[in-house]
This record gives structure tokens, C-alpha cells and sequence, in this order.
């Protein structure tokens, strides 16, 4: 493990400083915030269901896909609205952690790496992102039917 450098004098200063002139973080609205933005997504999202099971002839099994469907087009859309972003700076973790933070991760990547062609950089740059994300979906859903197959065995 290579040594830790030591700060000088002044480094220590300026980190002192810095410290104080930091703003400080209100951590009780930041939670109240992303509560009721992820309220607000689960209702859309319920809304949506409703929607679809209302007017289109959904089943209740079935509906949840499209409606899942239409919360990833619309971050998408937003995040190449740029309105995410602004979104997210209020919200924080309430728009960020569902399946709508997914959908702005991999739109981001793709907007971003544009100039690089299609192929090389938005579809590279996507996968990136999307691939660990799957991976690590189809990894945990593994050891779930593992645990869930190992307790139905021995009768819980």
C-alpha cells in the first residue's frame, strides 16, 4: 500500500477553510424531498397501471410492463429535455434510485458520448452503464431463487 502524503501547512489551511465556507447540508428535507418524489413516481406509476388496465384491456399481471415502459421513455425524454437533471438536484435520491434513474443513467451515457458516432459512442457508452446494472439484476434474482428453492426444501 504505497505511504499517505502528509499535508503542509498550508494544505491544512486551506482544508480548514474549506470546510467552514462549505454549505451545510439539510439532511431532513433531503429525505422528505426524495420521500415524496418517490411517492409521486410510484403513484404515476400506479396511475399508469390503472390506465392500461382501464382503456386498453390489460390484465393486472400485465399491466405493470407497459406502465414501466412509459416511466423509462419519459426520464429518457426528459433527461434529453435536460429537465431531469434539475429534477434530480431538488429530489436527489427519490428520482434517482428507480427504475427512472436507470433509464437517465443510459440516456445520459448515450447523449453524451453522441459525437463519438453511433455505434462506438452511444451504443458502446450505454452498455457501459446497462451491463454491470444486468448483470448484477440476473446475478442477485440467481441467489434469490437459490434461497427461496433452499427454504421450500427444507420446509419453510
Amino acid at each position: 500500500m504505497p505511504k499517505k502524503k502528509k499535508n503542509t501547512p498550508i494544505q491544512k489551511d486551506y482544508q480548514i477553510l474549506a470546510k467552514k465556507l462549505e454549505p451545510k447540508r439539510n439532511v431532513a428535507l433531503n429525505v422528505i424531498r426524495a420521500f415524496f418524489t418517490g411517492g409521486i413516481i410510484c403513484t404515476v406509476s400506479q396511475l399508469l397501471q390503472n390506465i392500461f388496465i382501464l382503456y386498453f384491456g390489460f390484465d393486472e399481471s400485465q399491466a405493470g410492463n407497459p406502465a414501466i415502459a412509459v416511466l423509462i421513455m419519459l426520464s429518457a425524454l426528459l433527461t434529453g429535455l435536460g429537465v431531469y437533471d434539475h429534477i434530480a438536484q431538488w429530489a436527489g435520491a427519490g428520482i434517482s434510485v428507480p427504475i427512472t434513474g436507470f433509464a437517465n443513467s443510459i440516456a445520459s451515457a448515450a447523449i453524451e458520448h453522441r459525437s463519438e458516432g453511433y455505434v462506438l459512442g452511444v451504443g458502446g457508452n450505454m452498455f457501459k452503464i446497462a451491463g454491470p446494472v444486468i448483470v448484477f439484476g440476473t446475478f442477485s434474482a440467481f441467489v434469490t431463487a437459490i434461497i427461496k428453492i433452499l427454504l421450500k426444501a427444507m420446509g419453510g
